[in-house]
């Protein structure tokens, strides 16, 4: 059990440039591939490199999260999530959820310190933003409670508006 506490936060930016963060998730696709959003922005900031060494993880399911060097960027490790598409994979919630869980067994397996997280899900996927942050901060919340290693946990948003859910609910849970 966790002796320390784990700090989370919501900040505004880029997913790509968090760099005292020892691994960053990428919201990937079943394939591991580069594509749009932010698996595209993990794979060009990463290299070519990435690609190779997600080829032998795919193709992943919903839920499920493998992890990579990271190569490039200024992170140790990536964690590839692949969320649930809303309105298609069922059942949304507990697939969210294990996104979210299974990233940080993996950080813990690693013995990382840091995570960051993208909004997994809100983009092309379509997940409402205010459903998705409160199964991403209370399943964070619990799975944390479980964890050796980790100290910090970071939501990195795209936009002030998203950031500003994520608060809310990071002050929901913080009572």
């Amino acid at each position: 059990m966790h002796d320390v506490k784990v700090h989370l936060e919501a900040v505004t930016g880029n997913i790509v440039e968090q760099n005292d963060i020892g691994a960053i998730v990428n919201a990937a696709n079943a394939q591991l591939q580069p594509g749009g959003g932010v698996a595209g922005a993990v794979h060009r900031a990463a290299g070519p490199e990435l690609e190779r060494a997600c080829r032998q993880f795919a193709p992943i399911k919903p839920g499920e999260a493998v992890i990579t060097p990271a190569f490039d960027l200024p992170n140790d490790y990536v964690i590839h999530c692949l969320g649930p598409v809303y309105g298609h994979d069922h059942p949304e919630a507990k697939l969210l959820a294990d996104c979210y869980r299974n990233a940080i067994i993996r950080a813990e397996e690693k013995k990382i310190l840091s995570v960051a997280f993208p909004a997994i899900s809100t983009g092309a996927f379509a997940y409402p933003l205010d459903e998705a942050a409160e199964i991403a901060v209370q399943t964070v919340k619990h799975q944390c409670a479980q964890t050796r290693h980790l100290t910090l946990v970071r939501f990195v948003l795209f936009s002030k508006s998203d950031r500003e859910i994520y608060l809310r609910k990071l002050r929901k849970y913080d009572k």
